[in-house]
């Protein structure tokens, strides 16, 4: 079981990182192992954001949370 808080407090640490690019993340939900997100500002347009979910975001989660999370941008 994935602990929500776990995943709240990592995307959190995140954030300033997206912020200082004009962006932001937005925590949508949890779905066994996968974290819904919500790229918003320029993440939301940018090319680059499929990248930024999966070795930027995703990373982070597997290292901080669990091995096993997704990450679906919705």
């Amino acid at each position: 079981m994935i602990d929500e808080t776990k995943v709240k407090e990592t995307l959190a640490k995140i954030r300033p990182m997206l912020q200082m690019d004009g962006g932001d993340i937005e925590y949508v939900g949890l779905d066994a192992n996968v974290v819904k997100v919500k790229l918003r500002g320029a993440c939301g347009g940018c090319p680059g954001a499929t990248m930024t979910l999966k070795y930027t975001v995703e990373r982070m989660l597997r290292k901080d949370v669990a091995g096993d999370i997704v990450v679906e941008s919705v």
